[in-house]
């Protein structure tokens, strides 16, 4: 499960990092990224380009763009046996940009979870393994829609989730957005939990809980003592 992430990694890095131009781009620091919002997700098409997508997928088929809100996340395990998905598999794979995501962690003797922001050990931008597409409203307005692909927690995240967010190793992506490259034989390999000795994670406050605060305060290191 991935149901909250941050970007606020500055856009000129992530333009490097990433290898597309930022001109014309809109990006604004996000530290509490919710399901229905907008995010950075580069596509390769005719050219690699990053576009801002709505968080929660709407199939190209759907009568109602509110499908999405049960669309956030797609198990790497059902990939093809699912008709929002099987298409976008093939033909649709993205990279949502992030720094870092946020989990809660049941506590023993606690009635409220701990919520903790997962990052890379790096500190450095990473990706997710994303798919999209392109839904029209009745007026004809097109709007672009991504999920994040899951698979099993990592060891080092065993203890707060049984699910991660699918974070590609920087070799795999050029590989994840390749429209030349659609058998899953060559993609579901990817779709693997991320090394833990390369990730780290700490608690942060509960002003992540509610999806209206995004500020700095939401990725601020605090103590459980």
């Amino acid at each position: 499960m991935c149901g909250r992430f941050t970007e606020v990694v500055r856009l000129s890095v992530l333009s490097k990092r990433f290898k597309f131009l930022e001109s014309g781009v809109p990006w604004n620091a996000r530290y509490n990224l919710a399901p229905g919002q907008d995010a950075l997700a580069v596509v390769n098409l005719d050219e690699r380009k990053a576009h801002l997508m709505r968080w929660g997928l709407i199939p190209s088929w759907a009568k109602d763009p509110a499908i999405g809100y049960r669309m956030i996340n797609a198990r790497a395990e059902t990939l093809l046996e699912k008709p929002s998905f099987r298409k976008p598999f093939t033909d649709r794979r993205c990279l949502v940009l992030a720094d870092g995501f946020y989990e809660w962690k049941s506590e023993e003797g606690k009635k409220t979870k701990t919520p903790l922001r997962v990052v890379l050990k790096t500190r450095e931008p990473f990706a997710f393994a994303g798919l999209w597409d392109i839904w029209k409203d009745p007026g004809g307005k097109e709007v672009m829609s991504f999920t994040i692909i899951t698979t099993r927690a990592t060891e080092a995240l065993k203890t707060v989730h049984e699910r991660m967010p699918v974070i590609l190793e920087e070799k795999d992506e050029e590989t994840w957005i390749d429209p030349n490259v659609w058998n899953p034989v060559n993609l579901q390999p990817l779709l693997k939990p991320y090394p833990s000795e390369k990730i780290d994670f700490y608690p942060v406050s509960t002003v992540v809980n509610s999806a209206q605060n995004d500020t700095e305060a939401c990725i601020q290191p605090v103590s459980l003592v």
